[in-house]
């Protein structure tokens, strides 16, 4: 598997907002990762809408979780950006190939599909974040 960047960038988010102890801004975000504010912002508009992220707007408004981080699972967060995760299209569906019938290689498959997201579902957000402080030597300019 395979992530999209749109993927990527979710869950760097979520690790960013993590270490965060105040809101910030989509533009912030943007600008540590180096990525346009406008792909940010559909990023953001994602999570907010899977529930991740509570967006406020005006003065003091800025993005933060919407959940403590123990409970994003990350297989959740990847599944719901990805969408189909199967790594052949015969794995969820049926006749799609003349020797499915007999195939053992898709039993193969959807039984690694299985164990990576039993996997990544064992994993949170908050196993996986950097600390505030990581976060502050990487916006410091180097000396």
């Amino acid at each position: 598997m395979r992530l999209t960047t749109h993927t990527d960038f979710a869950l760097r988010t979520l690790m960013y907002l993590t270490a965060k102890v105040e809101r910030t801004t989509v533009t912030q975000v943007a600008e540590l990762y180096g990525v346009s504010p406008n792909h940010m912002a559909k990023v953001v508009n994602q999570l907010a809408r899977l529930g991740y992220v509570r967006s406020m707007r005006g003065i003091g408004g800025g993005i933060e979780l919407a959940k403590q981080p123990e409970d994003i699972r990350l297989g959740d967060v990847i599944e719901a950006f990805e969408g189909n995760m199967h790594l052949l299209e015969c794995v969820a569906t049926e006749d799609v190939c003349a020797i499915q019938s007999f195939c053992k290689l898709k039993g193969a498959l959807a039984e690694a599909e299985r164990v990576q997201l039993e996997y990544l579902n064992g994993v949170t957000l908050a196993d996986v974040a950097p600390t505030k402080r990581q976060f502050t030597r990487v916006n410091s300019p180097a000396s």
